[in-house]
């Protein structure tokens, strides 16, 4: 496991990057620029394992994979490094907020040894433990500034994560049937630094990721199975009733949908 919670990694090469004047952004110039549209429409019925391996295919250098481990990171982990075996393998990046359950960190290390995973672990920067988050940042955070809690552990550290690692193009675990704020993301699509993000699974049901976790018996988080079906930060997380959506216990009370990582 590497642990990143400083500015230490040596980027992968990826190119000479030259700069896009209208955003500001980098772009590396070894890298095509696809047709976005043309992609879509290629792949919206095609299997998760067939749009991973043409992202292996077409992006070489600077692919990674960005997993919480719930149910959806662990198919398309499963997919890349059961199935797919890329050499060299895809990196997954991990966020530790500081906050996770312990099952979602025993989950991460069984994982990394099953799969022998290249995991890149980024955290709160000068920060390794909730004791000192909460002297450096204030007890609570998330009560009173939820929007500078999850750029400090989840927005920063993953850019930062995303920007040291090279990464062209990332792959993320969102689906349309997860929320009504998710329900129209492509398959393909940029990220506000112009970088390819992929949705592999942005087409299945949550019943279709279940099916390929017990078909392939892939693990899971022991949480999943007590009522969280989605399960994020520990204070933030509560267990989800008969009848209520998939992420309903994800900020519960609050108007918020998403941390911002993928906004």
């Amino acid at each position: 496991m590497t642990q990143c919670f400083a500015p230490k990694i040596q980027s992968p090469t990826i190119g000479v990057e030259k700069l896009n004047q209208r955003s500001g952004t980098t772009t590396p110039s070894n890298i095509f620029t696809p047709n976005l549209e043309e992609l879509n429409q290629r792949f919206e019925g095609a299997h998760p394992r067939d749009i991973l391996a043409w992202c292996i295919n077409n992006i070489p250098t600077g692919l990674v994979q960005s997993s919480g481990f719930n149910v959806n990171g662990m198919v398309i982990m499963d997919l890349l490094y059961r199935e797919l075996k890329p050499v060299p393998p895809v990196p997954v990046l991990f966020l530790d907020t500081l906050h996770h359950f312990r099952e979602t960190l025993e989950l991460v290390h069984r994982a990394e040894k099953i799969y022998n995973l290249d995991l890149k672990v980024y955290g709160v920067r000068d920060t390794d433990s909730r004791k000192a988050f909460a002297a450096r940042y204030g007890v609570a955070l998330w009560h009173r500034d939820i929007e500078e809690f999850h750029y400090l552990t989840k927005i920063e550290p993953l850019e930062r994560g995303l920007t040291e690692l090279g990464a062209v193009g990332w792959i993320t675990g969102r689906r349309r049937d997860q929320a009504h704020t998710r329900a129209e993301i492509p398959i393909f699509e940029l990220d506000k630094k112009q970088r390819l993000k992929i949705n592999p699974l942005a087409t299945w049901t949550r019943k279709d990721s279940w099916a390929y976790i017990f078909k392939q018996d892939v693990i899971y988080n022991p949480l999943h199975d007590q009522g969280y079906p989605s399960v994020g930060d520990e204070p933030l997380t509560t267990q989800v009733g008969e009848g209520e959506g998939e992420r309903a216990g994800r900020w519960r009370g609050s108007a918020k949908t998403e941390c911002g990582m993928h906004i």
